[in-house]
């Protein structure tokens, strides 16, 4: 959430950064807080003319009390003074309420360094790394993709798509839980389930070594919390409600990370306060009707490890690089061929004040495919869910920031290791820094694990 200081103080600052998100409509919005806020304030002095003037009459009805004088109409004039408090004090009240719907639900301030874009194809790749297998068919493509700055395998067989790959080596099971649960649900089946704890192990010792918290967080959230971490009203639709009561469940590890100290004053000496949220994640996926209908890269259930940090408003761009970094050499230690881009104002979203995203390159399906985000949200959370630090104990409390990123989402890594790891006969290389979490070094396909069995 924006101050209200910041649009009473420099209301073009953030006219203009409206403009860069393509938020028109949005711009009177503005010109009516002003205006309200104006109206607040002179309401205010007004109300303080009226309260020195009723002071004013207590002394004197006072004074004509002890006299033994008659102080009926002093009486009658006090409460008619009373009256006209009460009224501004209830017309103040709902200017409040009016500003605070325009704040609620005004973007975050991006960053001098966010790039100006309508969509996802002006977002503009900063980095890349690792060596790509290419498919033949698919290297223009990637040449257009990697700017020509990564290294690459140029492969003569074409990839299995991941969905196409699962049936084959036994991983999932897609049928029975459309059956059961509906789509873009799955059983996750043999080595996979193996293969899924132990990304979230991998990611999680990555994490505890740099001093991260580990935090296994509430699944269900109040909605309070929902409306501090994001703009409830363009999320409600995204995420799952429970029937009769004021909990959701949790679509990301963030937002219960978010709501950790909510109402709280920090002691400044703590921060950073570094977390690593490992949970199950629910997304209705709404809008994304025709996208990635198969397979697990886009479900309505999942595993994540997330990174969430509280840190003074001074370090947190320092901690919003340090976030990406984790995450690069978890993709890294995974071997996996990734990009890295810096998110344009118009798919950037309302939270954050600047996002990187990190995009796997996935062989069979022939493009960057997003694995990571990693986002600085500034105050925008803090001051939503009141949570502020200070130094000293007489200091003005000031609010923290809120930073978080992905450090790994099992499905997705899944789909990235399926995709880049596969060999012509379908079977799944296992990376060599999972190994030991996993206890195997590849996954064999069910055809030919049976013929192995039978000799």
């Amino acid at each position: 959430m924006l101050s209200l200081k910041l649009i009473r103080e420099n209301p073009d600052i953030v006219r203009a950064d409206l403009l860069k998100r393509g938020e028109i409509e949005k711009l009177k919005w503005i010109d009516e807080i002003l205006e309200l806020d104006a109206k607040w304030r002179e309401n205010l002095k007004q109300i303080n003319v009226l309260r020195r003037e009723r002071n004013k009459i207590a002394v004197e009805i006072g004074k004509r009390k002890k006299a033994g004088e008659d102080a009926s109409e002093l009486f009658k004039k006090s409460k008619e003074i009373v009256k006209k408090i009460e009224a501004i004090e209830k017309e103040n009240q709902l200017i409040e309420e009016k500003i605070n719907y325009y704040l609620w639900r005004l973007p975050n301030i991006t960053h001098e360094s966010v790039p100006i874009g309508k969509d996802d194809t002006e977002n503009v790749p900063i980095r890349f790394w690792g060596k790509a297998k290419v498919y033949r068919g698919d290297l223009e493509r990637f040449l257009e993709q990697s700017q020509g700055k990564m290294e690459y395998e140029v492969i003569e067989w074409k990839p299995k798509l991941h969905a196409d790959l699962l049936p084959i080596i036994g991983g999932a099971d897609l049928e029975r839980a459309a059956k059961v649960s509906g789509s873009r649900f799955f059983y996750l089946m043999n080595e996979l389930v193996i293969l899924d704890l132990a990304l979230i192990r991998f990611a999680l010792d990555k994490l505890i070594e740099k001093g991260f918290t580990p935090v296994n967080p509430p699944y269900m959230v109040r909605s309070f919390i929902e409306k501090g971490a994001t703009i409830f009203d363009d999320f409600e639709d995204v995420i799952y409600k429970i029937e009769g009561e004021d909990l959701y469940l949790i679509p990301t590890a963030e937002h219960p990370l978010a709501g950790l100290h909510a109402n709280e004053i920090l002691d400044g000496s703590d921060l950073p306060l570094l977390y690593a949220g490992v949970s199950p994640c629910f997304r209705k996926e709404a809008g994304t009707a025709g996208k990635d209908t198969k397979g697990i890269f886009r479900v309505h259930q999942f595993h994540k490890v997330e990174q969430f940090v509280y840190a003074r408003p001074e370090e947190s761009w320092e901690w919003h690089e340090k976030l990406l970094q984790n995450a690069e050499e978890i993709f890294q230690a995974l071997e996996i061929p990734y990009r890295v881009v810096n998110i344009c104002t118009g798919d950037l979203g309302y939270v954050a004040a600047k996002k990187y995203d990190i995009e796997a390159w996935m062989s069979a399906q022939g493009k960057f495919r997003e694995v990571v985000s990693c986002s600085n949200c500034t105050e925008w959370q803090a001051r939503r869910l009141n949570i502020r630090y200070r130094d000293k104990t007489h200091e003005k409390p000031k609010f923290v920031h809120t930073l978080n990123s992905t450090a790994i989402a099992t499905s997705r890594a899944m789909v990235a290791i399926l995709e880049n790891f596969q060999e012509e006969d379908g079977t799944v290389k296992i990376p060599k820094a999972l190994w030991e979490y996993t206890g195997f070094k590849e996954i064999l396909p069910v055809e030919k694990r049976e013929k192995c069995c039978q000799k």
